[in-house]
């Protein structure tokens, strides 16, 4: 069912997985990059960066790419590498525009300042192999559907590659008139998240009517028991809810730890006193009747079918990463796991669905 999602350079294969395309691009760009005039708030070169002074808020962005002598190839990212659309070509003097809407948080990227709490405002980087940008436009949307991500590491804005969360990489997808709010943070369990006043709580306070709220643990919840997951599970529905927003339950993903050919229990997320988290989650969506992204199924399947080896791109590794870590997925590996993650959006008619590309 290959797609070509609104001339992104964005492509659905078969498995309904997003693959980023890598477009070659060429030496003159640089040069005239180096010598045309750049939008107000931007410079440099390769990449061209851009700042605009900001409050907090969502903010529809529209960029012209292109316009220059020579042919040019541009990828853009905002906040902490979100990326909002890989890698374009434009053909010498021509020029493409697109638009998105724009979640602009402080800190920028984890909610806990974990790896650093970025510059107030909204930062935009134009990379690629020769990044051309002539014009942005950055105003207030007007609200805006949100969908607001929580979880934990393999989720959220990962502000220093090669760590890449799902979450960063779902954006290209989304149309203007919908954000993505990630509130994803290193190291939280669904209690700890739950509690701390700068995750679960400052999300909720922004919960409009409609905003799709998708729940991801587990891969901390090692000593949770059942009774206190589901516990965790269920007040964050209940409080969403009560927030006129849409809960929607996800699966962890699994970690890349084989037996042979199969995954282990560990890997399928039965923590360290014997409970099947996934299977908990599903019981509590099917209890509270809340939609529930199987992303622990689907992720087995495309793990268990690459294989020991193969998969190994997905995660992070020694020879392309400088670190081997079978949880932490590479930015190719966080592009694939967030296209499972739109695919069953697309299929459960999620509210993020109509604004999908």
């Amino acid at each position: 069912m290959a797609s070509h999602l609104g001339g992104y350079g964005v492509r659905l294969g078969a498995a309904g997985l997003l693959t980023l395309a890598t477009l070659a691009g060429t030496g003159a760009a640089h040069a005239d990059a180096a010598t045309r005039a750049l939008p107000a708030g931007c410079s440099g070169t390769a990449p061209i960066k851009c700042h605009y002074a900001v409050a907090p808020g969502n903010y529809d962005v529209t960029v012209s790419l292109g316009g220059a002598a020579s042919a040019g190839e541009t990828e853009m990212w905002v906040e902490a590498r979100r990326l909002m659309l890989p890698a374009t070509k434009t053909a010498a003097g021509a020029v493409a525009t697109y638009s998105f809407t724009v979640n602009v948080r402080q800190p920028e990227g984890q909610p806990t300042g974990q790896g650093g709490t970025g510059n107030p405002g909204l930062d935009i980087r134009f990379a690629g192999a020769g990044p051309q940008v002539s014009a942005v436009s950055v105003k207030p949307a007007t609200q805006p559907l949100v969908a607001y991500l929580a979880g934990d590491s393999t989720v959220c804005d990962q502000p220093t590659a090669p760590y890449t969360g799902w979450g960063q990489m779902i954006t290209p997808a989304v149309r203007p008139g919908a954000a993505v709010a990630n509130y994803g943070d290193s190291g939280e369990s669904s209690g700890s998240f739950l509690s701390n006043s700068a995750l679960f709580p400052a999300l909720l306070s922004k919960v409009r009517a409609n905003d799709a709220v998708f729940i991801q643990f587990g891969h901390n919840d090692k000593q949770t028991s059942a009774a206190a997951f589901r516990s965790n599970l269920t007040t964050m529905i209940s409080r969403v809810r009560g927030k006129g927003g849409v809960p929607v339950l996800v699966t962890p993903p699994v970690r890349r730890l084989f037996d042979g050919n199969r995954l282990t229990s560990t890997a399928l997320h039965v923590n360290g006193v014997g409970v099947n988290l996934p299977a908990e989650m599903r019981a509590v969506g099917a209890a509270q009747q809340v939609p529930v992204i199987d992303l622990t199924a689907k992720t087995k399947t495309l793990v268990e079918s690459l294989g020991p080896s193969a998969s190994a791109q997905l995660f992070l590794r020694s020879s392309a990463d400088g670190v081997t870590d079978n949880t932490h997925f590479s930015q190719y590996g966080a592009s694939q796991i967030g296209g499972l993650v739109l695919q069953s959006i697309r299929e459960q008619r999620l509210p993020l669905a109509a604004y999908l590309r």
